[in-house]
C-alpha cells in the first residue's frame, strides 16, 4: 500500500448510487481536514456527472466505459486540462493504478475484472460488487491477501456482520443473519406477483439503489448474492447462514454466537455508514451522520422469508451447496433476467423460473469457482455461456407475458 497523504483513492463506478455517496462523504470530510484525494474517477454512461465530478476532483484520471460517448465526454471535457480515457481496457488499467484505497461499485458482471485488477495492487478494496464475490470470491480474496491488501465489504448486511464477528472466535459462532427488508412486494402471492410492474418493482420502500439491484431486492435475489458472499467472505458453511425479513431495515445483520449472544449492527438505510466505516478502517470515521432514535421509530419486527413466492433465495442457496461454478450461473442467468424483466419481456416471476431452468440445464466445466487458482477468462467464457442459453430462455419466455398497466 501507499503511505502518502492525503489518502489516495479510486473510484471505480463514481455516476451509480454507491460512487455519489462516496464522493458527497468524501467531500464532506474533506471540508473538515483534506485527507482523501481523488485519484482515478470511472463512470457508465453518465457523462455529465462523470464531467461535473471530474471538474469538482480534479483526479489525475477520469475513464467513460461507454465508448459510443467517448466523442460527447470529450466535448464536456474540453479545456478542463485533466487526463481522460475511453473503454473497457482504460477501466481495467485505472483500476490498477496504486492507489490507497479503491471504491469497487461497477454493478454486474463488468465490474469483475476491474475489481480482480484493483485487487492485485495490494490497495485496500471496498467492495459494492456483489458478482465479482459471487463469481470469483475465494480467488479474489486470495488475490488480495497476497498482493497485501484486503477486500472489505460495503454491502450493508455484510458490514454489519464485518464490524461484529469476533475474528478471534470464530468456532463461538452459531450463525450468520442477514436482513432483508422483503422489498416492495412483501407478502405478495406467487399471483399477485406475476402481474407486477417495472414501475411497481423500481419503488424500493428503505433504499435508493440502481435499478438492477433494486429488481434483485424485489426478487431477493439480492439476499441470496448476498448469502454466497458472507459463506466466501467469512469462510462460513451454507448451514450456518440464515435470513430474515426485517422490513423497517434498522438491524443490517446479526452473528449468533454459541454462548446464547446475537450482536446487531444497526444503523440508518443510508450507504454512507458502511462507506465511512470502510473509508479510514479499522479507525471509525467521524462525520455528520444522520440522526437515529429507536424512540421514533417505535417497533422493530421479523419474519420468515416465503421461499415459494420468492425462490431466488433458495436458488442461490441451492448454488452455493453445488458448488463448482453454480454460483456463476445464477449470477449470469439472473443478470440476464432482471434485464429482460426491465425491458418488459419478462414478467417478474419468470425471472426465477429462467434461472431455475439455467441451473438444472448448464453444461458445467470441471474447473471448480473455490479453487483459488481460478483465472477471470475461464469465469467470463462461462458467464458468457449462460447468457448466450438464457438469452434463448427469455425469448421464449417473452411471448406469455401479460400486457401490464404501470
Amino acid at each position: 500500500m501507499l503511505n502518502a497523504l492525503p489518502k489516495s483513492v479510486t473510484v471505480l463506478g463514481s455516476t451509480g448510487s454507491i460512487g455519489v455517496s462516496t464522493l458527497a462523504l468524501i467531500e464532506e470530510l474533506n471540508a473538515l481536514e483534506p485527507k482523501y484525494r481523488i485519484d482515478v474517477l470511472c463512470g457508465g454512461k453518465n457523462i455529465e456527472l462523470l464531467a461535473q465530478q471530474a471538474r469538482k476532483f480534479r483526479p489525475g484520471l477520469t475513464v467513460i466505459a461507454d465508448t459510443e460517448s467517448w466523442d460527447a465526454f470529450q466535448g464536456l471535457m474540453e479545456g478542463s486540462g485533466l487526463e481522460i480515457a475511453c473503454g473497457d481496457a482504460a477501466v481495467i488499467e485505472a483500476a490498477a493504478r496504486p492507489v490507497d484505497w479503491v471504491m469497487a461499485a461497477i454493478v454486474g458482471i463488468a465490474g469483475l475484472e476491474p475489481v480482480w485488477a484493483a485487487s492485485g495492487t495490494g490497495a485496500t478494496v471496498a467492495l459494492a460488487n456483489k458478482e465479482a464475490l459471487v463469481c470469483c470470491g475465494p480467488a479474489l480474496l486470495a488475490r488480495a491477501k497476497a498482493a497485501g491488501g484486503c477486500i472489505l465489504p460495503v454491502d450493508s448486511e455484510h458490514n454489519a456482520i464485518f464490524q461484529v464477528l469476533d475474528g478471534t472466535q470464530k468456532d463461538m459462532v452459531n450463525r450468520l443473519v442477514l436482513t432483508a427488508s422483503g422489498g416492495p412486494f412483501r407478502g405478495y402471492s406467487r399471483d399477485q406477483l406475476s402481474r407486477v410492474t417495472v414501475e411497481q418493482a423500481l419503488k424500493h420502500p428503505n433504499w435508493s439503489m440502481g435499478a438492477k439491484i433494486t429488481i434483485d431486492s424485489a426478487s431477493l435475489a439480492n439476499k441470496g448474492l448476498e448469502f454466497i458472499e458472507a459463506a466466501y467472505l467469512f469462510d462460513m458453511p451454507a448451514d450456518q447462514i440464515d435470513a430474515v425479513i426485517h422490513p423497517q431495515s434498522v438491524i443490517h445483520s446479526m452473528v449468533e454466537y454459541k454462548d446464547g449472544s446475537s450482536l446487531a449492527q444497526m444503523g440508518p438505510a443510508d450507504m454512507r455508514v458502511p462507506i465511512s466505516y470502510c473509508l479510514n478502517w479499522p479507525r471509525r470515521t467521524a462525520w455528520q451522520a444522520p440522526g437515529f432514535d429507536l424512540k421514533t421509530i417505535g417497533s422493530l419486527t421479523f419474519e420468515a422469508p416465503d421461499e415459494d413466492a420468492f425462490p431466488m433465495l433458495r436458488l442461490a442457496r441451492e448454488a452455493l451447496k453445488a458448488g463448482g461454478d453454480m454460483p456463476v450461473v445464477f449470477n449470469a442467468a439472473n443478470e440476464v433476467c432482471v434485464a429482460a424483466f426491465l425491458q418488459k419481456r419478462l414478467a417478474f416471476t419468470q425471472i426465477a423460473e429462467n434461472v431455475e431452468a439455467a441451473m438444472m440445464r448448464a453444461q458445467l466445466p470441471s474447473k471448480a469457482i473455490n479453487d483459488t487458482s481460478q483465472d477471470v477468462g475461464t469465469i467470463l467464457e462461462l458467464d458468457a455461456r449462460i447468457r448466450a442459453l438464457v438469452g434463448g430462455f427469455c425469448d421464449r419466455s417473452a411471448s406469455s407475458v401479460p400486457k401490464l398497466r404501470a
